[in-house]
């Protein structure tokens, strides 16, 4: 890999790392407004499948989807002020954490409804294949979205019209508390049952950046191309528990350290040094990481307070809230 791309995707997870550690900050001094569902250690996924896309790609997320808006170029500064509840927000306050929403980057909704955003993926998938316009949908979800009805929904659709579409699942080994493999029939909840609907799948390590890189670009092009729907599985873990309401104790201990050593950022980063690249410049693109979080922080908590008038507004797609039939 050329080192630009290298140090394009060290960049992006260290600002993902350095502004989901000021959300939990922020968490604690009560300014976050509802809760927040970190991807602290998940960084090398959003970095890595953003990485393969085209700007006119479209992007469906999770409740826990701070990481691919960063990671598509969104606006520190308008996320952090909408998680902050100010107008400056993405939504002017009216979203949070939990409903993050770029048309401008093609990310067209963080979904809190478990699995909800597979079946409306194959909506901008089939109208990218009506129209011809070449455009890829990356579709994210976690593991428990798997045991859902509309995962399986979504997978047979796509692959009976032959969408440009590829399912990405997290696979972070736990549901809210619960380990996936206590209560799913198969080791690995996506990529074992793709098969069934005739899907090409793969198992990748989700913390090793360049490894999602690829495999990625593989699934993307492929779908681009014309080759249709496929299913990408990435081994992973939240270092935190499944929100900040959750401590996450239920996880062992030894397991947690192990997942620990295995953080993708500093390992990205050993591999990087032993290519050559100097220490100097990673900790400038760190440092400039806490900067642009810094200024976000503070442009966040200067915005204003939304009128309560917002509160009618934008109900519907004309803008207005009167009901109509």
């Amino acid at each position: 890999m050329d080192e630009a791309t290298a140090l394009g995707l060290y960049r992006t997870m260290t600002r993902i790392r350095k502004f989901e550690q000021r959300a939990y900050d922020l968490f604690l001094q009560n300014l976050v407004k509802g809760t927040t569902h970190l991807g602290a250690g998940q960084e090398a996924i959003a970095a890595g499948v953003a990485a393969a896309m085209r700007e006119d790609d479209y992007t469906f997320v999770t409740y826990r989807g701070h990481n691919h808006l960063i990671a598509r170029g969104t606006s520190l500064t308008a996320m952090m002020a909408e998680l902050l509840g100010r107008e400056n927000g993405l939504m002017r306050g009216k979203g949070g954490s939990m409903h993050l929403l770029d048309v401008s980057k093609g990310v067209l909704g963080s979904y809190a409804i478990i699995g909800a955003q597979l079946v409306i993926a194959n909506g901008t998938a089939w109208s990218s294949q009506y129209r011809g316009s070449g455009q890829v949908t990356v579709c994210f979800f976690g593991d428990g979205a798997t045991n859902i009805g509309a995962f399986h929904e979504a997978l047979n659709l796509a692959a009976v019209w032959s969408l440009p579409v590829v399912f990405v699942c997290e696979n972070n080994r736990y549901m809210e508390y619960t380990a996936i493999e206590s209560v799913t029939a198969v080791k690995n909840p996506a990529v074992d049952r793709a098969p069934a609907y005739g899907l090409p799948a793969s198992l990748v390590d989700g913390n090793d950046v360049e490894a999602v890189l690829a495999s990625a670009t593989e699934a993307v092009e492929r779908a681009r191309a014309g080759g249709g729907p496929s299913v990408l599985e990435y081994l992973t873990y939240r270092h935190g528990g499944h929100s900040r309401a959750d401590p996450g104790k239920y996880r062992p201990d030894d397991e947690v350290a192990e997942w620990l050593r295995r953080d993708p950022i500093p390992a990205y980063r050993r591999v990087l040094v032993s290519r050559g690249v100097a220490e100097a410049v990673l900790d400038e693109i760190e440092a400039q990481a806490k900067a642009a979080v810094d200024e976000a922080t503070q442009a966040a908590k200067d915005g204003p307070e939304p009128d309560l008038e917002l509160a009618f507004a934008d109900v519907w797609s004309d803008g207005g809230w009167t009901w109509r039939n």
